[in-house]
């Protein structure tokens, strides 16, 4: 069986096309898994529900963005990657161990994110398999748990050859999309709507709430810090706020994915 510590070690495939040409492979990808799933389950359409989360995840995540969802009453699901903690960037900082330990006890879902964060049409199964072990070492160590976790696509990439891996793993896989999850569905690829800048496009969210409480299904939302001075993949904490009140105030049901997915039935069906 390979070591993990020694398959950690062997650097990633590298992508042999240049990056223009590798993001259109990778769009490409995502919509030829949207065109085969893997397995279908059913989404209840009786009333809407949604589910806030978070990749990588910045220490803002913690400090502002779950506190707005505990004010509201409710929890969010946060997808970590351990090969990211605590690490400094220029205009944000990772999560560390104690953040994530205090996410869980404060009754947030933490969720699967790879451990080195790389996309995977990049990597081979067996640098995966390790990988993934690494992280679920690094997760048990915060969360016990007794059932599989939910997983996110690092860069929101799939990669058709590694679905049965994932499928195995975790009970959900989420990617992008700019979609709500209604009627069959297939959990190891499940849509999702990004909060990110400009402030304009996080004004605009609302109607994503709205078709959600005409039509509903399961909307899923990321993001990633929640900072006055946010980066592009987030947004600020008035702008957050505003989102998550005005899906309380339209009578939506917010619940972290996995509650989503016992709320939904998905309990058996996904194992």
């Amino acid at each position: 069986m390979l070591n993990p510590a020694i398959a950690l070690r062997m650097p990633s495939a590298p992508s042999r096309l240049s990056a223009p040409f590798d993001r259109l492979a990778g769009r490409l990808t995502n919509r030829l898994i949207r065109a085969t799933p893997w397995q279908l389950v059913r989404v209840p359409t009786r009333a809407p529900i949604i589910s806030f989360t978070f990749d990588d995840v910045p220490d803002s995540a913690l400090r502002v963005g779950a506190a707005i969802l505990e004010a509201h009453g409710t929890r969010g699901t946060f997808y970590i990657s351990g090969g990211l903690e605590g690490r400094i960037e220029r205009d944000r900082t990772l999560i560390d161990a104690a953040g994530c330990k205090e996410l869980a006890a404060r009754g947030h879902e933490i969720g699967c994110h790879t451990y080195r964060h790389e996309d995977l049409r990049h990597v081979d199964r067996s640098f995966l398999a390790a990988d993934l072990a690494r992280n679920q070492g690094y997760l048990n160590a915060i969360d016990p748990r007794p059932r599989r976790r939910n997983f996110a696509y690092p860069y929101n990439s799939g990669c058709l050859g590694k679905r049965p891996m994932l499928a195995h793993s975790y009970r959900t896989c989420r990617a992008g999309g700019e979609a709500i999850n209604r009627g069959p569905t297939d959990p190891t690829f499940l849509k999702a709507v990004e909060i990110r800048q400009p402030e304009t496009h996080v004004s605009g969210l609302t109607r994503w709430v709205d078709a959600l409480v005409a039509d509903p299904g399961w909307l899923i939302f990321f993001t990633h810090d929640i900072s006055p001075t946010p980066t592009p993949y987030g947004c600020t904490p008035a702008a957050f706020e505003r989102l998550v009140a005005h899906a309380v105030e339209r009578g939506c049901r917010l619940l972290t994915v996995d509650a989503a997915l016992d709320r939904m039935g998905f309990r058996e069906s996904l194992r």
